[in-house]
């Protein structure tokens, strides 16, 4: 809030009333980040020894359709060489399609990953891990 107010205005001991004025706001403490939950504790993510051995994925909506009806793309993005997927979506795709495509496009030619991480979106809920488990009939 100082360095916003000290560009118009300047008193003398400006910085303390400012920070004194902040200390005591009931509104300013709430936003404060010191209050903040940080939705939960953070992990250390395992840095790979291969390519295509852990792989971030997550989903990009768009707001137009393509031709045939995609509205979404599903990124799928190696850790170690950065090395991308795009595989184009419908938002209204089950959990199950996910799993059958990543099958088909990203083992068929990368092998079986170590790891997976996502958002945690609908999308890869248990009916993806299920169907994806099925498919190399664990």
């Amino acid at each position: 809030m100082y360095h916003d107010l000290k560009e118009v205005y300047w008193w003398n001991d400006m910085k303390r009333n400012v920070a004194d004025f902040v200390e005591k706001c009931p509104n300013c403490q709430q936003v404060n980040a010191e209050h903040q939950w940080l939705g939960g504790l953070t992990q250390n993510i395992e840095i790979p020894i291969w390519k295509w051995e852990m792989i971030n994925m997550d989903i990009m909506v768009r707001n137009s359709q393509t031709q045939r009806k995609f509205d979404s793309i599903w990124v799928n993005v190696d850790r170690i060489t950065k090395s991308s997927h795009f595989l184009p979506v419908k938002s209204t795709d089950k959990a199950e399609h996910y799993a059958q495509l990543y099958i088909e496009e990203i083992v068929r030619l990368h092998g079986t990953p170590v790891s997976l991480i996502s958002d945690q979106g609908p999308h890869f809920t248990t009916n993806f891990w299920k169907k994806f488990q099925q498919g190399f009939d664990i």
